[in-house]
């Protein structure tokens, strides 16, 4: 008999301590040039956008005018018309501008390239007008897209490459990229795994010649919202009933009904999935009902796992209680 089947499984990870965040401080760094975006990040249910919006009523009253403006970094809250199952609750905005929600149709499919072209131009349209930019999301890998210093180009895969770089170690890649291009954001350097994508990308860059390149912000105020498991999956049960209750079923038979084909709701995954399956008979109420709240748990735990990922990788995230 192993010793994990007596000890049975390890217990989760702790959680990271809570700060206190001072506003006045973080739009004195933002003004100062110490900080070119406040990115609010954290695992679904956990009051990232409530948090977000809050933050910029307060960087509003400190600035004494309307400054503020989130930029979303949700994958599928960019899709018009799916809005119970994406969770876009746009009421909670109320009085604060908002980006990149809305901006495709149903039924496309809007990638991680196109993601950072309009992050870059919505971040720049801020700056351009004195606004703040606060970027609010749980999507990791959009989060890294607008954050993480380089360009995504829609390069092919070189596995020869990667295997290469993969094999030396992180001061030779360092050394290697300095020859190459400017030093990225600190958080590039202190992480193997994102050397290895940047000189990926200037590798091809230096044989494919781009006639621009990318404006991204590189000093990122990093603040993730913090919730214990039990109460996340406390409010994802919660949250996933009031979603069924207020028309998510008819949300995905009326696109459905519109043309949009079923194979393309259940490529959005989670409750296009799901509830798709349920409307075409695939599932029993139960079955959907059941499913979908064990996929959300174990997205949500992935979503934590990336984050502290992040953090591994050099990011500073100041981690507050909501």
């Amino acid at each position: 008999m192993s010793e994990d089947f007596l000890t049975g499984p390890p217990p989760p990870a702790p959680l990271p301590e809570a700060e206190e965040i001072s506003v006045r401080d973080l739009l004195d760094s933002y003004r100062r040039g110490d900080v070119d975006l406040v990115c609010v990040l954290g695992p679904t249910a956990s009051g990232k956008t409530r948090y977000a919006v809050g933050l910029c009523r307060e960087i509003n009253a400190l600035a004494g005018a309307p400054v503020a403006e989130i930029i979303s970094a949700d994958s599928r809250q960019v899709y018009k018309g799916m809005d119970i199952g994406t969770g876009k609750d746009l009421g909670e905005y109320g009085e604060i501008p908002y980006h990149l929600i809305d901006i495709v149709p149903a039924g496309s499919r809007y990638n991680i390239y196109e993601y950072q072209r309009d992050f870059e131009a919505a971040w720049g349209d801020i700056r351009s007008r004195g606004g703040v930019p606060v970027l609010c999301g749980g999507s990791g890998l959009y989060i890294e897209a607008a954050t993480c210093g380089y360009m995504l180009p829609q390069i092919p895969p070189d596995p020869e490459l990667r295997a290469s770089l993969e094999s030396e170690d992180i001061e030779e890649l360092r050394e290697k990229y300095a020859e190459i291009r400017p030093i990225p954001d600190p958080s590039v350097m202190a992480s193997k795994r994102r050397l290895v994508r940047a000189l990926e990308v200037a590798f091809y860059e230096n044989e494919h010649p781009s006639p621009r390149r990318l404006d991204l912000p590189g000093k990122v105020f990093y603040i993730g919202t913090l919730v214990s498991r039990e109460e996340r999956v406390a409010r994802i049960d919660r949250r996933l009933d009031e979603r069924l209750s207020e028309g998510m079923v008819e949300e995905v038979k009326g696109l459905l009904d519109s043309g949009i084909d079923y194979k393309d709701l259940v490529y959005y995954g989670l409750e296009y999935k799901f509830v798709t399956q349920y409307v075409m008979g695939v599932l029993s109420y139960e079955q959907m009902r059941t499913l979908l709240a064990n996929a959300i748990h174990q997205f949500a735990k992935r979503q934590m796992t990336w984050f502290r990922g992040m953090e591994k990788d050099g990011c500073t995230i100041h981690w507050v209680s909501v």
